[in-house]
């Protein structure tokens, strides 16, 4: 069979793959293997303004390495050292990514604005729009190139060989031909994601199955694998709805099979602008978060949830009228959060598209290029 030889063999082509090929390639030599070059989540999903995480590098809100990697480590789900070492070297490949072209936003002092999100008390978010992470992966990809490092797409691996208990290489099969091929290597670093199917029915495209099987059945012992994103997706297309999604406090309504429609938050909220304000947190706090299920955003997951798969209703957002039947809401009843949000971002007015349209038109043109006019 044909066989390869490299010091490394990086598995994967998303941001995370280019990124860490395009580092070792300095000292060593490196080659990619993945089941698709244009494949992956990097290049494949987003939200409405898809954010990168990184050191606070704005403003006031003063922030440090240990602020950030205690943060990381207080979900539980991050060992201290990995935390630590994921805090300090965010801001040097932040800066590379900008270096590399992609238009992360800044003020005009220089400064890389930030905003909250996911749970975050600090603005350490910046995005470059809906497609952040396909804008990254695209920019990495170039610099690998530029560098000439081997891509070797449409291999899928099915197995790590070892040798004396080290890796010493890895087999895959071509995709096209169904040749078997090994690859020689003395180290492997994964960046294919993990288990894909709890996204079976949403976030990701189909076709994104992960790799962590193929690590533990060569022997890697299983440690903080509890952390995940998840929260609301639309499935037709699959797409992540967090940030101005929420925020613009479009409708939440479930439709039986006879057609029938009912607004089913206000099954647990008694007061309107409280169900207004914990939708518009919903943004901020995509994810699910068993702590704020109660008294916090996570409760629409779980009233989602009720609607979809216990009462076998379809979900919807609707944009086109307000919540409620409130024809004009009164902005000033919401939390104060949300209301000197919506004040700074001039969209106190009109019904969730108009909303939207003033304060993310790409996140509406997102929808309409995949077949979707969320403002009908």
């Amino acid at each position: 069979m044909r066989t390869y030889s490299f010091d490394v063999i990086v598995i994967g082509s998303g941001a995370a793959g280019f990124n860490a090929a395009c580092r070792v390639s300095a000292e060593k030599s490196v080659a990619i293997v993945t089941e698709g070059r244009n494949k992956g989540t990097s290049r494949n999903t987003g939200s409405d303004k898809q954010t990168y995480y990184k050191l606070g590098l704005s403003g006031d809100m003063p922030d440090s390495v240990m602020k950030m990697a205690q943060n990381l480590f207080d979900c539980g789900c991050v060992d201290g050292d990995n935390a630590l070492c994921e805090a300090a070297l965010s801001v040097r490949n932040f800066i590379n990514l900008c270096e590399l072209g992609v238009e992360f936003p800044s003020n005009r002092y220089g400064e890389y604005v930030g905003y909250k999100t996911d749970h975050d008390l600090y603005a350490r978010a910046t995005s470059a729009g809906p497609l952040t992470s396909k804008f990254m992966t695209e920019a990495l990809e170039k610099q690998a190139d530029k560098l000439g490092i081997p891509i070797f797409d449409g291999y899928y691996v099915f197995e790590i060989l070892k040798s004396e208990d080290r890796v010493c290489g890895l087999m895959t099969i071509e995709i096209v031909s169904g040749e078997l091929v090994a690859f020689r290597c003395a180290d492997i670093i994964m960046c294919t994601g993990g288990p894909a199917v709890i996204y079976r029915d949403s976030v990701y495209p189909i076709g994104h199955t992960g790799s962590t099987g193929l690590a533990l059945m060569a022997g890697a012992k299983a440690q903080n694998l509890t952390e995940w994103q998840y929260g609301l997706a639309s499935i037709e297309p699959r797409w992540n709805v967090s940030g101005n999604y929420m925020q613009v406090l479009p409708r939440f309504l479930s439709i039986d099979k006879d057609g029938n429609e009912r607004e089913f938050l206000l099954d647990f909220f008694e007061d309107k602008y409280e169900a207004l304000s914990t939708v518009f947190l919903k943004g901020y706090q995509w994810p699910f978060d068993s702590e704020k299920i109660l008294n916090g955003s996570s409760v629409i997951d779980l009233l989602v949830y009720r609607e979809r798969v216990m009462r076998k209703r379809k979900v919807y957002l609707d944009f086109t009228r307000n919540p409620f039947k409130i024809d004009t809401i009164d902005f000033s009843k919401l939390s104060e959060e949300a209301f000197e949000y919506l004040k700074k971002a001039n969209a106190c007015f009109g019904r969730p598209i108009d909303r939207l349209e003033t304060m993310n038109q790409p996140a509406i043109e997102l929808y309409r290029s995949k077949g979707k006019d969320i403002g009908r």
